[in-house]
């Protein structure tokens, strides 16, 4: 394999659910670079084995989320819900097959917030999820200026193009291939990339200011990759990343923000230079602005709309079926400016997960919206994760909160794996009886956190 294809390939390795805001003449444009299924194995998350050194440097420059969370691991409504700063449950997307303007609101998404200001905004790869998600044209033309780029290359993404050791080509889920060999000698990640610089590089003599959104489908299965190497990967006994824990939920969240998350480059450098860890020596970066506190993705539409200049959209109300404008997550902007001063206990994130029935099926993983019977809403605190699987009504779109199937209750200081479930050792009687006494109109996340309250507090005393 040539030598080309491994310096594009590292440099995609380089990409994650990252923001980037460049302010110009006193402008900010926005980058936004998202990355399919991509877990904290990096260097700068802490790990230790993965050879990470381009987005390590990056993050180096950036500010860090140690603890960001999705609000439900799988493609189409983890997408659309950070697109759209609404919970699962306000887009009313919990499978594939829907299409939220039309099914629940048509709610305003990030780049059409954007677009509304003046912005062209633009789409490169897998930004919405394709199909009847996204209306089959990415949310065009709502959310972006022209039409959606998409790769030609990924129309083999699952045909036979994996060489066996019997000379034939076979479809698998794991295929290092050889780049030259493939239809057109790239990938689709390869061809995302290289549109993506085109139209930077057409952009950079222009005074109206843009939002460029680059989705990459690495590393979501199939492994179609070149001859180099990344979901659970048996944690849990599980596989793959249906469910609510942290190796599933918690994803790689980074803000590079000239000027204010590292010094302006005045001299013209490069600002993150390629360094090719196979061939040179090792690298180091220090990350000196990390926030270790739970955020959430549904955080990232304000945040970034604060960032670039404009005015935040405000909080939705309990019930925001109505409201075309609104975020159900937090402006983080404040954490910029400000040194974290170290646990905050009202910092929280959600997560929810459907599921057919109590035991495992065949459809367990992804049930249709019909199928759904049970929702499994997990809060995540600085110590503790809590989850609770409740009674699920598809047709009504109803959690009850007192048909619970089943609780998980984890202490992170002594268990951070999630490995001991410790739920069943609490006495949840008087605390549920209490939960009866609360007005109908308290939402679910409050009476998790007062039940989290209840159950940590029970323990203490034991202890």
């Amino acid at each position: 394999m040539y030598k080309g294809f491994r310096t594009w390939i590292l440099l995609l390795v380089f990409h994650t659910l990252t923001v980037a805001v460049w302010a110009r003449r006193g402008r900010r444009n926005v980058l936004f670079i998202i990355a399919d299924d991509l877990r904290t194995s990096l260097g700068c998350y802490g790990d230790s084995l993965v050879k990470s050194p381009n987005i390590d440097q990056l993050a180096s420059k950036s500010q860090v989320f140690l603890n960001a969370y999705a609000q439900q691991s799988v493609c189409a409504p983890s997408r659309t819900s950070i697109l759209t700063s609404r919970r699962p449950d306000t887009t009313r997307l919990y499978d594939f097959k829907s299409y939220w303007r039309v099914h629940s609101g048509n709610y305003t998404t990030m780049p059409q917030y954007f677009k509304s200001k003046g912005y062209l905004t633009l789409s490169v790869g897998k930004v919405f999820h394709p199909g009847i998600a996204s209306n089959h044209s990415d949310d065009y033309p709502y959310s972006w200026s022209i039409p959606a780029y998409h790769p030609a290359s990924f129309t083999y993404e699952k045909k036979k193009m994996c060489k066996g050791e019997d000379g034939k080509l076979h479809a698998n889920l794991l295929c290092a291939v050889n780049v030259t060999q493939q239809p057109g000698g790239t990938l689709p990640d390869m061809e995302s990339t290289d549109e993506a610089v085109r139209l930077l590089k057409s952009r950079a003599s222009d005074d109206n200011p843009f939002f460029l959104a680059v989705g990459f489908h690495k590393p979501h299965i199939p492994f179609r990759i070149p001859q180099v190497a990344g979901w659970s990967l048996g944690e849990h006994g599980e596989w793959a990343k249906y469910s609510n824990f942290d190796v599933a939920t918690r994803v790689p969240l980074m803000f590079y923000v000239p000027g204010v998350t590292s010094h302006r480059n005045w001299r013209g450098e490069s600002t993150f230079p390629y360094i090719d860890s196979f061939n040179q020596s090792k690298h180091s970066f220090n990350n000196d602005k990390v926030i270790k506190n739970m955020v959430e993705l549904v955080d990232i539409f304000p945040t970034v709309s604060y960032l670039a200049g404009l005015r935040a959209p405000e909080p939705c109300p309990d019930v925001s079926f109505q409201e075309e404008l609104c975020t159900e997550g937090d402006n983080l902007a404040y954490t910029f400016r400000r040194p974290e001063r170290g646990e905050n206990e009202e910092a929280v994130s959600f997560s929810q997960y459907p599921r057919p029935a109590d035991t495992p099926q065949e459809n367990s993983d992804l049930p249709d919206l019909k199928d759904i019977k049970i929702m499994g809403y997990s809060l995540r605190t600085w110590d503790y994760r809590y989850t609770l699987w409740l009674g699920f009504n598809p047709n009504t779109f109803q959690v009850n909160v007192s048909d619970v199937h089943a609780g998980e209750l984890y202490m992170l200081a002594s268990d951070p794996g999630q490995d001991n479930n410790v739920y069943s050792d609490c006495d949840h009687s008087v605390m549920m009886t209490k939960m009866t006494r609360l007005p109908p109109t308290v939402s679910l996340q409050m009476r998790m956190k007062l039940q989290l309250l209840y159950l940590s507090a029970g323990r203490k005393r034991k202890a």
